[in-house]
Order: structure tokens, then sequence, then C-alpha cells
């Protein structure tokens, strides 16, 4: 933009109105300049002015104009249509953007050069360090779970801590930066922080070394009460209402609130905090904690659904707290639940009761853990016919609420069977047969890893995991024939062959998004050889690998079909694949049924205790029944019933289309 000095008419104007200015020739303003709207305001150093024309409609119906008043700018670019009023000490090396709203603050500034919070370290899972990850505002939950858990990777780790550095280096400028159309209102202190376009901060009591990369399309929020230092925040968060947070990065839509404090943590897309505590924690997407006397601390966490009282301890108070936990993705703990880290809480697995004798459960996903008078029962398995676990996986797409128009940051992939807890279900039934060998078909409990599983259980659950692979081997299989017109047996063959070369063996779950171990060693090798010399590369690459995700499931599948079916896949024939179907449907029945039914116990006559001021059983029923609705009626048992409908309809087609 091209400037002018001030005119002798211009500063006598300005004076009269009570500015002031030690050397009115470092003042430059807009051709069009117009001092009507500057009043009481003290400059110093080097300022840039624009011009005042718009008028901002606030909350009520209040209307003010753009300008200038009862402030002191130092070393300042202001941009078009900026409102800045009452300012009790100063606002310093800043560049306000357009129609910036800035009232009642203490002070706005920028002292020295600055990364504004890039590149922050942030020491997640051990307390005393070794797995930090610095913090930018484009950070994804898959490259920081790389950076925490690749540590056998020393110079895969490096290299990319490496570009981070370059970048934040990239970031130091002397100078902080107010984006279009941000709004800050009723904020004494705010030191080197990087405000993005459209961020609102309103009423926040101090903001320390920080980037807020807010957009248009997916403003930030920073309320009341936050103290924030060393933070980056990305696009579409909100933390208000007390928030505490030092040394975290805060993913998209994130929601921090309700005097929620957070120290050493990472949170990923769509994290819910409120009333508790964090603590070096790896928050991956969909972590919530919603309840005082809740503390997360040392774990790694995806799709969690954290009760009241949620604690865990990584001190042994001998070499200090150097113990991290892993609650694989869909746990869930109870309230006053306890866990005694090290330990690893198995995928969409529910925890009730304390627990000192550090389980590992990764095996045998979709299990309970019991504390009943201090010994830990495992029921591996049940959580596959449990209501809540298919409620949840249903639910969280439909809470993203990260905007379609920003680039979203983290690769998330919902599905609740999948090669990773597929593979799981096939060693844990391995592992549930060696036990039972081990210790005698005849005896009533089995001991393992600290844990007691009473046979019932043990049988029940391997028969919950059979099933459960019935319908994901039979889901990839029926998927891949869906269009398959008159079929061969060669037809067939020609069919199911592998199109993509990648996804055999051992997959991972990186904080939220699956990929064979294969991939994310190749690509930790193109990191290390310079085939990947960038951060927007290494993004870039994941995200394909996410986007190739049900191609590389169906090799695995392939690698695997002769464990499931007892014939190799290139030996599949029409009458097997019939066969496969009448599993497959059977599977999917038996597992909705199961569901509908555990459904009902919402509906039971001891759910509706509590219900109804008058305690007669008739009233009482009656009042549960205008709240809670009738079981028949339900939407989760009506969805149940249209699953069953639809599955039987798939097969039933493939039947026809194969001459049945």
């Amino acid at each position: 933009m091209q400037y002018r000095s001030l005119s002798a008419g211009e500063v006598t104007a300005l004076e009269a109105a009570g500015c002031s200015c030690e050397d009115w020739s470092r003042v430059l303003v807009h051709p069009d300049f117009s001092p009507a709207p500057l009043h009481n305001v003290r400059f110093s150093g080097d300022i840039r002015l624009s011009t005042f024309n718009r008028r901002f409609a606030l909350p009520g119906g209040l209307e003010v104009s753009a300008g200038i008043s009862d402030a002191t700018l130092h070393n300042c670019t202001v941009g078009a249509d900026v409102y800045i009023r009452r300012v009790s000490n100063y606002i310093a090396n800043c560049d306000i953007e357009e129609d910036v709203f800035i009232e009642n603050v203490g002070y706005i500034l920028a002292t020295g050069d600055s990364t504004f919070g890039i590149g922050t370290d942030v020491s997640v899972l051990n307390e005393t360090g070794g797995r930090e990850v610095p913090a930018y505002e484009r950070l994804s939950a898959q490259i920081a779970w790389l950076l925490a858990m690749y540590r056998h990777r020393p110079e895969f780790v490096n290299t990319v801590r490496g570009m981070i550095k370059a970048h934040a280096e990239n970031c130091r400028t002397p100078r902080a930066t107010i984006g279009k159309g941000a709004r800050i209102v009723n904020t004494p202190e705010i030191r080197n922080v990087r405000i993005g376009a459209h961020a609102s901060i309103e009423g926040a009591s101090r903001l320390n070394d920080g980037t807020i990369a807010a957009s248009e399309v997916a403003p930030v929020r920073i309320g009341s009460g936050v103290i924030a230092d060393h933070f980056v925040v990305a696009s579409g968060a909100c933390i208000e209402d007390g928030a505490v947070v030092l040394n975290c990065f805060i993913g998209q839509a994130c929601h921090l609130t309700h005097l929620f404090s957070a120290h050493d943590s990472l949170f990923f897309a769509n994290c819910a905090c409120e009333n508790g505590e964090a603590c070096a924690i790896f928050a991956g997407p969909y972590t919530v904690t919603m309840h005082k006397s809740s503390l997360l601390i040392a774990g790694l966490f995806s799709f969690l659904n954290a009760g009241s009282g949620s604690n865990q301890s990584n001190h042994m108070y001998k070499l200090g707290p150097l113990h991290q936990g892993v609650a694989e993705r869909g746990s869930k703990t109870t309230s006053d639940s306890y866990i005694l880290w090290p330990a690893r809480i198995g995928a969409f697995s529910l925890v009730m009761g304390r627990h000192v004798n550090h389980p590992d459960t990764s095996l045998l996903p979709f299990s309970y853990l019991i504390e009943n008078r201090g010994t830990t029962f495992l029921v591996p398995g049940v959580n596959l016919k449990s209501v809540g676990t298919v409620r949840d996986a249903q639910k969280w797409p439909k809470r993203d609420k990260r905007h379609p128009d920003e680039k979203r940051l983290d690769a998330i992939n919902f599905n609740l069977l999948s090669p990773y807890t597929a593979r799981k279900m096939l060693l844990g039934i391995d592992l549930l047969n060696t036990i039972e060998c081990t210790e005698g078909v005849s005896s009533d409990h089995f001991s393992y890893c600290g844990m007691t599983i009473e046979a019932r259980a043990l049988r029940k659950g391997r028969d919950y995991y059979r099933i459960a692979l019935d319908k994901f081997f039979g889901n990839s299989l029926l998927t891949r024939l869906k269009d398959l017109e008159n079929p061969t047996d060669e037809k067939i063959r020609e069919k199911l062959r592998p199109t993509h070369a990648a996804g055999k063996g051992q997959w991972l779950d990186l904080a939220g998004m699956f990929a064979p171990q294969t991939e994310v060693d190749r690509l930790c090798d193109e990191v290390e050889n310079g085939t990947l010399s960038s951060l927007e590369a290494i993004e870039e690459r994941i995200h394909s690998l996410a986007a190739d995700y049900y191609d590389m499931e169906w090799t695995w599948v392939s690698e695997n079909f002769e464990a499931w079916a007892g014939k190799d896949i290139s030996e599949v024939t029409v009458e097997d694949v019939l066969a496969l179907t009448d599993r497959w449907e059977n599977s999917v029945i038996t597992l909705d049924k199961m569901l509908h039914e555990d459904a009902r116990k919402e509906f039971s006559l001891s759910s509706s205790t509590g219900f109804g001021a008058d305690c007669r059983h008739e009233t009482r029923a009656e009042d549960f029944r205008q709240v809670r609705g009738e079981f028949e009626k339900d939407g989760f048992v009506c969805m149940v019933r249209k699953h069953i409908e639809s599955k039987s309809a798939i097969a039933t087609d493939l039947r026809r289309r194969f001459g049945k």
C-alpha cells in the first residue's frame, strides 16, 4: 500500500482531538485518510494508518464507527476499518489487519524476535522428557504420533524435528499480527501472540507466546478467564471458561472449557475436555473428559470417554514420573476408575475399578476390565455386543466439527472393524486357546498377565471374536464382489485379486488412522533418504495412505483369507462365496440381535426406577414411557432392525447374481 505523510492541517486536527506524537513525520497514512475518527491517541515509533469508514454492529443492537480512541500505539500498522478503543497500556510492534475490533485491553505487544509458540517442545507421555513433540500450526495427530512413538528411528525423528525447527525460524519476527476480522475485548495481557483472521478473544486473562491459527470459515474462540502460555491453537478450536493451558497444542475443533487445565499435552481433532486436568497426555481425536476430579496423565488416548474421577499414576516414587500407558482407541473408563502405569488397554475396552497390576490387554480388544476386591477380572470380547460400542462408532463421524472447507489436518478412520482390530482378534483367539490348554480345559479360572479370566468368559469371548471376524471378512468379500454379474470361478478369482501392493502383515493405529506397518516404515525411510524433504510432503504422504485404506485392507484380507475361510483366495469358487455369504449374514444377524437385547435392558423394569414423582408402579411406568419412549420405537432399536434388513438384502442380491 502506498502511504503519504500527514498534512499540517491533519496534524493540527489530530492534536485538537487530544492526539500526540513526538515526531509526526514517522506517522504515514492512506491517501484517503481522515483524522476525524481519532481521539486521545498517543503515537510512538513508526506508524501506518489506513481509512476508518466501517460501522460495527454489536450484540444488543448498538452500532459503533471504526476509529481509534483512548489508546497508545507504538510501531504499529493499522489496516482499513479498524476499531480500537480504551487501551489502558499500549499496543506495540503489531500489524493490525482490516476489520479488527479491539476494546478495553491492557497491552498487546511483541517483544523482540519471537516464533509465537511455533516449535514449542511438548513433553508428552514422559514428563521427564524423551518423547517431545514440537508444536506448529499444521501439526497432525499422525506426525505427532510418529515423533512421539518412533523413537527407535532417531534419524527420522531428528530429520522431522529439524523441518519443524526450520519452519519455526521462518516464523520468527519482531512483529505480531492480528488477522482480518479478529475481535479482542476485555483482555488485559497479550504478549507475543500471532492472532489469525476472525479469531475472537473475549475476557481472557493472559495469552503469552502463542499462535492462534484461525480462519474465516473456522474461527477460534478464546473466552473468559483463559490463561495460555507457549501454545498453538488450530482452526475451529474453542478455549474458554477459565481453562489453563501451558506448553500445549490444541487441534482443530477442540473444546477446552469449564476450568480444565492442561500442560505439556497434545489435543487433536474434536477433543472435548472440561473441569478436569491433563498432564503430559497425547489426546488423539475424540478424546473426551468432562468431569471434575478426572486426571489424565502420561497416556496415549484416542476416541476415549473418561468417566468422572478417572485417574492414572505414572510415578513409582523411585526415579520420578517415568511411566506411561496406552488406552487404545475407543476405550472407556467408568467413574472412579484407576490404572497404574505402565499398562496397555486393548481397543474398545471398558475399565471399571482400580487396576494396579499393569494390565496388558492389547491382544484382547472389545473387553471389560473389572476389579473385584483387588483382583482384575478380564472379560474378553464382550464389548462387541454392547449397544454403547456401536453407538459410539456411529456418533463420532456425526460429531466431526471441522469445517469441510478447511484443510483437515488429522486423517481419521472411524471403522470399528479393521485389519488392526481383526488381527488382534485372530491373535486373541490363539491366545485364549493357549491359556485354556496351559491351565487345563476343566479349570474354572485362568490367569493372564496378573488378570483373572473366568472359564465361561474365555469361551464366550472366543465365540464373540469368531463372529466379529466373520462379519469383517464377509464385509470385505461382499464389497469386493458387489458389482460382479454372471460369475464364474475365474471371474471371482480375478475380482478378488489384490490391487494394492501394501497391506500385508501388522497394521498400526496412528492416533486415529490405520496403516500397514510396512508403509509407515517406508514413510520413515523416505524421510531419512530425502525423498520426503518437507513437512508438506510428509502430510501429503500420510493423507495418501489414508485414502488407500480400503485397497490395502483387501490386501490384508487376502493374506489372511485362508485362516478365516479354510481355503486360499486363489482357489475360491462360486459355491464357496455362497457358503461364506451365509456365514457372514448369520454373523451380522447374531451380533445385531445381541445389540437389540442389550438395548432392551435400558427399557427394563429396573431401569425405570427413579422415574416419576409418584412412587406407584403404574404412574412411574407411564412417566418412564413419556420420557424415554417405547422400546420398539427407539431410534437405535429401529436402526438395528433396518441394519438386519439391509444386510440380508445384500446377501439376497448376491445369491441372485450368483444364480441361487
